[in-house]
């Protein structure tokens, strides 16, 4: 009956660790545990404005615009459709059209939210030079 009395405390000793070693995992990891998705976010809108890069259509809609920037509301519709298309379900997208020289921002921006943003150089047609930006800004949707 005498050792029954020392095992007890080894096994109290041992649960007595692994509640202070889980207490300490959860209170390190706590910051790590929101799934960071901002690679995922990039590699959709570069995938977004690559494809519309390379569509001719596409691009003499962004470039035939002839006053920039040009907010999200009034894009092209093909070009406006193709990126909106093409938006994964968990995202909410706007994009913007601007001068290749000039900084190109969203102007309205949702509130404590990280937004993502890509661009892209739109800088030939066929008949005109007028380089242009397209800019894609992404956020989670709530």
């Amino acid at each position: 009956m005498k050792n029954k009395r020392g095992w007890i405390r080894i096994v109290e000793a041992v649960v007595a660790l692994l509640i202070i070693t889980g207490a300490l995992l959860i209170a390190i990891t706590g910051g790590y545990l929101k799934k960071d998705i901002s690679e995922q976010v990039y590699d959709s809108e570069m995938a977004i404005l690559k494809e519309i890069s390379k569509d001719q259509s596409m691009r003499n809609a962004i470039i035939g615009e002839i006053d920039t920037p040009v907010s999200w509301g009034e894009f092209n519709a093909s070009v406006k459709a193709k990126i909106e298309s093409r938006i994964p379900s968990y995202l909410e997208c706007k994009g913007r059209i601007c001068a290749l020289d000039k900084t190109c921002e969203l102007l309205e921006v949702s509130e404590n939210k990280d937004v993502y943003a890509k661009s892209i150089a739109i800088t030939t047609a066929v008949a005109t030079y007028k380089p242009r930006q397209l800019k894609l800004f992404c956020w989670e949707k709530t």
